[in-house]
């Protein structure tokens, strides 16, 4: 993991790329939440065909899991983006959020626990992406102050030399991405959740 990495500047010598090409690409962009994926549909929209992914088998419980999915359809279906954005849905499965992090489960927010959740929702990112030949795959994790961006991106690097697909680079949370998510998020109405999404975020924050 190279924390020295400017992601940001990474994904904007992508965008450069992209937009000397005759071909509109497609991006199956994994999010987390209609909060954190606002923004980020809002800049990348420019330049790619989107499908966001929802695959967050992580959140408890299922109403919430429920609630947060319903949000995010609504904004997509709210925005007005230069190039159509879709949405993809896996089935609610919280068993294997609780297989991937078994021994963990008392790693503090942000440690070992969360980078087991990470690998689990952007592997299954990766493997869509391969099956359905996107062009590139990407999270909205980054644009969280509390996500570790270069770990995401390591994994996201890591996934990308597996599957034979493109990781796009992020820190979305750069050139005000986080601030401009609050904003539409406020636009939008959105509901903004006040715990991550796991039962052991929930229990740490006292909720």
């Amino acid at each position: 993991m190279n924390s020295n990495i400017n992601y940001q500047k990474e994904l904007e010598k992508v965008l450069i790329q992209i937009q000397n090409r005759d071909k509109t690409p497609t991006l199956l962009l994994h999010s987390c939440c209609a909060p954190c994926s606002s923004y980020v549909i809002e800049y990348l929209s420019n330049y790619f065909y989107i499908t966001v992914f929802y695959y967050n088998p992580n959140i408890s419980p299922e109403a919430e899991y429920r609630f947060r999915s319903s949000e995010q359809k609504r904004l997509i279906s709210s925005m007005d983006t230069k190039y159509p954005v879709s949405f993809a849905e896996e089935e609610y499965d919280c068993r294997q959020f609780f297989s991937a992090v078994k021994g963990l489960e008392k790693e503090p927010e942000g440690g070992k626990r969360c980078e087991k959740c990470f690998e689990l929702r952007l592997q299954r990112t990766a493997q869509k992406a391969l099956q359905e030949q996107f062009d590139y795959f990407t999270t909205t994790l980054t644009i969280s102050p509390l996500k570790n961006a270069p770990l995401l991106n390591t994994i996201g690097i890591s996934l990308a030399e597996k599957f034979g697909i493109n990781w796009l680079p992020c820190d979305f949370k750069k050139k005000g991405g986080y601030k401009r998510s609050i904003e539409l998020s406020k636009e939008y109405d959105l509901y903004r959740q006040n715990y991550c999404g796991c039962v052991f975020s929930k229990m740490e924050n006292g909720k």
